[in-house]
């Protein structure tokens, strides 16, 4: 791996780089921090699929691009005075040291769920009136459901065994049949909603991320129904024209295939 110095001055190269285009490219001279939002939020995206796919060159590329942004955004902050990227990096290394007393002071903490109680109440110290303050408005609804439950349960607002958790859920799903039962709409939608908020705290006690879970079936739905439609294809078949039962049978062979080729089903 690189050397400390190596890595300094590829840091200085990265923001020789960024002065030079924020003075003469035509494209980067326009960029607000407003424009910026959109382009951000794609590329940690991009990232997350890399990391879904386990592709180190593409999780390095990856992190190259949100890398930038970052320089980006303090280039503008710097143009404004508000701050730049010294003002950054110093502020985060503060919070770090503040928020890890175990390891810059004298607490002592006993695992990792330890560690995340302090962290909860040091934020409720320093001023957050909730401990949900800090899950971001615009989160998409499972990630979010899954931070909020993360973070309650860092300040003990938490089942305490699998099993708990578990028996809610298939209460959850009862109460859902009953309001399918009744027909209710709204009352259906509620209850579905309640439905999965219940799966994705199983999921935590589980010590599984339910968005990487879903991207995964996601992922394995989307292959085994391309393969169907290259058997359709190759038949000259619409998928339109075919049965169920027909379409059934492409569909478990594309199991059979997956699990010969890869070892795993897709």
């Amino acid at each position: 791996m690189n050397s400390r110095k190596v890595q300094l001055a590829s840091f200085d190269r990265l923001l020789t780089i960024m002065d030079e285009l924020r003075q003469q490219c035509p494209w980067d001279k326009k960029q607000t921090i407003q424009t910026l939002r959109h382009l951000t939020i794609e590329e940690t995206y991009e990232l997350g699929d890399a990391i879904l796919e386990n592709n180190l060159n593409e999780v390095k590329k990856e992190l190259g691009d949100l890398l930038l942004h970052i320089i980006f955004y303090a280039k503008i902050g710097s143009e404004t005075k508000d701050f730049d990227i010294a003002d950054v990096i110093n502020g985060i290394c503060e919070k770090l040291i503040d928020r890890h007393p175990h390891i810059y002071s004298d607490v002592v903490v006993e695992n990792e769920e330890d560690v995340k109680r302090n962290w909860e109440n040091l934020k409720l110290k320093e001023g957050n009136k909730s401990v949900l303050e800090g899950v971001p408005k615009s989160l998409p609804a499972m990630v979010k459901a899954n931070r909020i439950q993360d973070k309650v349960a860092g300040v003990g607002f938490d089942w305490e065994e699998p099993y708990q958790v578990f028996d809610k859920l298939k209460e959850e799903l009862d109460e859902l049949q009953q309001e399918v039962n009744a027909n209710d709409h709204d009352k259906i939608e509620a209850e579905f909603g309640d439905v999965l908020f219940s799966m994705i705290n199983y999921a935590r006690f589980l010590k599984i991320d339910p968005e990487s879970a879903l991207e995964r079936t996601n992922k394995k739905f989307i292959k085994r129904f391309q393969y169907l439609e290259e058997k359709a294809k190759a038949m000259n078949k619409p998928l339109l024209d075919m049965s169920l039962a027909e379409m059934d049978v492409f569909w478990e062979e594309a199991k059979s295939v997956a699990i010969n080729t890869k070892g795993e089903a897709f």
